[in-house]
């Protein structure tokens, strides 16, 4: 627990002049109390210069919002930084109060922050330290030097030097520890007058014992024998001075072997050495005044029996006495702060030695290990070195052999495809259960997308967050559905029974899945969706009107095989071009379908209850909305919608009276959109009509989608079929596949090879990168290794390509 311990430090050298005043308190409420008893204390006396003290306990960890300390050798150095100013700052407002309090009474604060997890020590460090002679401590009551008080105050009074006098205030009453060497004549105080009228009622330590005798026997001298009671008191005052004298050589002495480890403090040692010498000195000087002295008393007592025998010392002399006597206490209690002050260093040195001994080991077994690993790596390297020569012989017998191999290639993959749904269906018809998928762990989701990085995000929905990764050498789509446990549960279950059970060329190819966390993994399609392409979002290229009408007959062909799925017909729901996503060549595919329901029933007319409509609002049924009941017509209505769509490339809302009010004013081509090229009139007319039809608002007026839309978008796809081959007859030279171009070339890889960070690149590029870089191209984040792994299928398929283009 934090304390705050506001001392009275009052050195030996400023002590006739100004003096330096302190409080010892918790920081609570009685705090304000304490303080204002040092300031009307203490101010009146012309002490104007407080010392406050703070103690608090070392920082070992950092907290965290659970509850929960983190050490800080496990946190990042900016935090430990930061959590470290803020316990300064809340220290720095905690004092505040007190600071104002002494400026208020216009007295000079000095503010001393110490980190330990010992508040008694480290105030008694300060006290010897500073030779503080005054401590001022609050406590919760009083007695605390009776040796059965186990309270802060208590180990505070018994660990602070004895040359301090400690004031305890404890419920508006005052207890005083008198220091064991009280001070007389002119210097002392009230303060201290008080504490040598306790120190003669207690008992401490036998040097406090030794002069107090010592006083007393001054206090005699004009009493019964004066040369007998001098000599007993010299001789008690003269033991004293030579325990304490040889106590300070010793401390003299193992401070000096202390500070001979540590170099770094000759200056300051020096300086402190340089003082201890003096009181020593003065110490010698006065035990030699004190010799002549018992000689005198000697000579005295040699001639009691003679005419002067009854004759006393001289005023001037017994002054002189006193005087000597009261610097040599001074002297003495200024060792005693610079012994403690040397003890202190002393343990500091002892333990940075300690520190240094043990960082040393450290770096020892550090600098082991580096060498075990350096020869590790060397034997890698020596390894990977083998493998690549012999990965060099294959790839050069390899590429002789691909152009000869790729038909062959090419026929045996179509056989083992074919090989392997055969097999699927059998292994499903004998388990009875639905297709299996494959299924990816959680770290590999992780990895792949670089813990989920903001720069692989490529979509996000009110379901989920969508990522662009490379999985097993291959880019996929990754969709996280959201923490909702409820709608997550229901959705991603939704998605791999119907994704997991049914194939469509026009349906979103399911890869594989990560249960666990609710994580779907789709085939990747390289244009977006269709949303995008018509509304020209991230300025992409425009959509060809032959390219439109086929995409119109794909997605209503993938809905019809939705809704005459087996055995249970499967209604989408939400329809729209946002869930309609384009890949290469613009070949459409219907996602997103985990809001489809299964309808317990093979009859197509069947109507479903559902008293929570869920889509879009533009593309839902509007009978669907009114009732609650849902069926294949449901998705009729929202094909209609993106009929529309795909004419104009205007937002959903109001179209259908859009066009309709252009077709009834004979504006038609007004309202389509320009950038698919020339229309041809008579069949736009009639697609339009079609998607409005489909938009109607009642569900009987709607045309049925096996029976009239699909067979009327197969007529007119024939028509864009032949529009679409009169233009690339007119194409000079096919653009290459996407995944044939190097990322850093921009071009035709002629020797594609895999990365550590999973992407193919041209090997004369990445080599050239790689003498340069150490991050990846695409990611900009380290590389694990610089190894490179041709992609002898790649390479085929561009081989393949060329000679077709040639």
């Amino acid at each position: 627990m934090d304390r705050i311990q506001e001392a009275d430090a009052n050195n030996t050298s400023q002590r006739s002049s100004s003096s330096v005043v302190a409080l010892a308190i918790k920081g609570n409420k009685k705090s304000k109390y304490v303080v204002q008893w040092a300031l009307n204390k203490f101010v009146p006396e012309g002490m104007i210069i407080f010392k406050l003290i703070h103690v608090h306990a070392g920082i070992k960890g950092v907290p965290t919002p659970m509850g929960n300390v983190i050490p800080l050798s496990q946190v990042r150095n900016d935090v430990a930084t930061a959590f470290r100013k803020e316990v300064e700052w809340q220290t720095n407002q905690m004092l505040q109060p007190f600071k104002r309090m002494c400026e208020q009474r216009k007295v000079h604060v000095d503010v001393v922050v110490i980190e330990s997890d010992d508040v008694a020590v480290a105030v008694a460090e300060e006290v010897a330290k500073s030779a503080i002679t005054k401590l001022v401590v609050g406590a919760s009551s009083r007695g605390i030097f009776k040796s059965k008080q186990k309270g802060m105050s208590a180990k505070i009074s018994v660990t602070t030097p004895r040359f301090c006098t400690i004031y305890v205030i404890s419920k508006g009453k005052l207890s005083i520890r008198p220091s064991d060497m009280p001070i007389t004549g002119s210097i002392i105080d009230d303060g201290s007058e008080t504490s040598l009228s306790s120190s003669r009622s207690s008992n401490y330590a036998s040097t406090s014992q030794t002069e107090s005798a010592s006083v007393s026997s001054y206090a005699g001298l004009h009493s019964s024998s004066l040369a007998t009671q001098r000599f007993q008191a010299l001789s008690s005052i003269n033991h004293a001075l030579l325990s304490t004298t040889s106590s300070l050589i010793e401390s003299n002495h193992s401070r000096g072997q202390s500070l001979d480890i540590g170099r770094e403090n000759t200056a300051t040692s020096s300086a402190r050495n340089s003082d201890i010498d003096h009181a020593l000195s003065r110490v010698s000087s006065c035990k030699s005044f004190l010799s002549d002295t018992e000689s005198w008393i000697h000579d005295q007592n040699s001639v009691k029996d003679g005419p002067l025998a009854t004759s006393l010392p001289s005023p001037n002399r017994q002054a002189k006495f006193n005087l000597e006597l009261e610097k040599l206490r001074i002297e003495l209690r200024h060792a005693q702060g610079l012994h403690a002050v040397a003890q202190s260093e002393k343990i500091e040195a002892s333990r940075k030695l300690n520190d240094l001994s043990k960082r040393r080991s450290e770096e020892t077994q550090k600098m082991k290990e580096i060498i075990a690993k350096e020869e590790k790596a060397k034997e890698l390297v020596k390894q990977e070195r083998d493998k690549y020569q012999d990965a060099s012989r294959e790839a050069a017998y390899l590429k002789e052999c691909a152009e000869r191999e790729a038909s062959e290639r090419k026929e045996t993959e179509l056989k083992a495809i074919r090989a392997t749904k055969e097999k699927e269906k059998l292994e499903d018809a004998l388990s009875g259960s639905m297709p299996q998928y494959r299924k990816f762990t959680w770290d590999e989701i992780v990895s792949a997308t670089s813990s989920f990085s903001e720069d692989l995000r490529i979509g996000m929905g009110a379901y989920g967050i969508v990522y662009k990764c490379i999985l097993y050498h291959t880019t996929v789509a990754v969709k996280v559905l959201n923490t909702n446990e409820n709608r997550k549960s229901k959705q991603f279950q939704q998605e791999l029974e119907i994704l997991s059970r049914i194939h469509h060329p026009n349906l979103l190819l399911l890869l594989g899945a990560c249960p666990d966390h609710g994580c779907l993994v789709y085939e990747y399609m390289e244009h977006g969706n269709l949303e995008e392409r018509l509304l020209r979002k991230n300025n992409t290229s425009p959509i060809p009107w032959f390219e439109r009408f086929r995409i119109a007959w794909e997605v209503a062909s993938a809905l019809a095989f939705l809704h005459s799925s087996k055995p249970e017909p499967i209604i989408h729901r939400d329809l729209k071009p946002a869930n309609i996503l384009l890949g290469r060549n613009l070949v459409s595919k219907i996602g997103d379908i985990g809001l489809s329901t299964m309808l317990h029933s093979d009859n197509l007319s069947t109507m479903y209850k559902d008293t929570g409509p869920v889509g879009t609002l533009s593309y839902i049924d509007p009978e669907y909305q009114r009732t609650g009941l849902i069926s294949p017509k449901s998705d009729v209505y929202a094909f209609g919608m993106v009929i529309l769509q795909l004419l104009t490339a205007k937002p959903a809302i109001a179209l259908a009276h859009k066009v309709e009010t252009a077709i009834d004013d004979g504006n038609l081509t007004n309202i389509l959109d320009p950038e698919a090229g020339a229309w041809p009139f008579q069949e736009t007319l009639e697609l339009a009509q079609l998607g409005l039809s489909c938009a109607e608002l009642r569900r009987r007026d709607r045309p049925d989608l096996q029976d009239h839309v699909l067979p009327t978008l197969e007529r007119l796809k024939e028509v864009a079929d032949r529009a679409q081959h009169s233009a690339s007859t007119v194409t000079i030279k096919s653009k290459p596949p996407n995944h044939f171009i190097c990322p850093i070339l921009q071009d035709v890889m002629d020797d594609p090879c895999v990365a550590a960070d999973g992407y193919t690149y041209d090997r004369k590029a990445i080599e050239k990168w790689l003498e340069e870089n150490d991050k990846s191209p695409m990611t900009n984040m380290a590389l694990p290794h610089k190894h490179l792994i041709p992609n002898y299928t790649l390479l085929s398929a561009i081989l393949e390509w060329k000679s077709r283009e040639s």
